[in-house]
């Protein structure tokens, strides 16, 4: 095990480590059908591995708080995080499985993913105690949704207490009931949505409106960048018109853990002083590399490549 502290990092993700079994397949199978792919894959994954390590590529001083299983998977996940450059002295090792994500990708790029939590759904609420130091030396906290809910909305009060930024990345999605219900909507700054998410929640028929929807809500977010894909995104600040921050031309190899690197990337940029618009311009560069290779973290460019 770990020890329980962080000293000085800027930027504290807190979130899942997974090991990503990837499998490409010409098109992905429908309900029923049974398709043949590639050679099984594993990679170092879960979306607050990914978030931390696409910032480190970046030279953000970055720690990750997260749980992995005493298994050959979470000895892999640990072993890549310290070689990434990424403080892991509040991620501990728990008995039993680490997290697993199956993901297939299909020959346009674009993945499906199941998730089987293994140690993240033994994050615990009581154990963000231990993380108070860590929040209180950070500029910014960037979460995710696949540890458990109670545990997220017990980092963000406690960020809310420290005065600490809060980026929460809205995925896995939740409704935005769920987000009402636990207070947290108000200490956002900014909640990070995709198009899919932000209709799933709204039932609206496109981002915009999605996006006006969000805007409503009392509390709502201090914030909201709503990801648009190749279009890039829209960022949301107050009352003030959206900014349409567009994205470069690319030819998609693999989506997955764009959306991770787009959020490490702009959690990063915001704990290093930038402005909203500015560290999303910045992020939508980070995705968009990221997506013309194939693997989540393998894919993420470092500064020097975005130069």
């Amino acid at each position: 095990m770990n020890g329980s502290s962080v000293s000085g990092a800027r930027l504290l993700v807190v979130g899942s480590l997974n090991a990503d079994l990837v499998v490409r397949v010409a098109a992905h199978a429908r309900p029923g059908e049974t398709v043949l792919g590639g050679d099984l894959v594993v990679h170092p994954g879960g979306k607050g591995a990914n978030q931390a390590v696409a910032a480190a590529r970046l030279g953000a001083d970055v720690a990750l708080a997260g749980r992995v299983g005493d298994d050959g998977h979470g000895r892999l996940l640990i072993e890549t995080l310290r070689r990434e450059g990424v403080r892991v002295e509040v991620t501990r090792t728990v008995a039993g499985a680490t997290g697993v994500a199956l993901i297939t990708v299909d020959d346009a790029g674009e993945n499906t993913i199941t998730v089987a939590p293994g140690a993240n759904g033994r994050f615990g609420p009581v154990e963000v105690t231990d993380l108070v130091p860590a929040i209180e030396a950070a500029a910014v906290v960037s979460l995710q949704l696949e540890i458990p809910l109670d545990t997220v909305w017990e980092v963000v009060r406690r960020c809310r207490a420290a005065d600490t930024r809060v980026v929460l990345n809205l995925s896995p999605v939740v409704p935005r009931e769920v987000l009402r219900a636990a207070s947290v909507l108000d200490a956002c700054d900014p909640l990070v949505l995709n198009e899919h998410e932000a209709k799933a929640t709204t039932g609206a028929a496109n981002a915009r409106d999605a996006l006006a929807v969000w805007r409503t809500l009392d509390p709502r977010p201090r914030s909201i960048v709503l990801t648009l894909g190749r279009d890039g995104a829209l960022v949301a600040e107050g009352d003030a018109e959206p900014v349409h921050v567009a994205a470069p031309k690319v030819a998609a190899v693999d989506t997955t853990g764009a959306g991770d690197a787009f959020t490490g990337a702009l959690a990063w940029r915001l704990a290093a002083g930038d402005d909203l618009v500015s560290a999303t311009r910045y992020a939508v560069r980070v995705g968009a590399a990221a997506v013309r290779r194939a693997g989540a973290q393998s894919s993420y460019p470092t500064a020097a490549e975005l130069a």
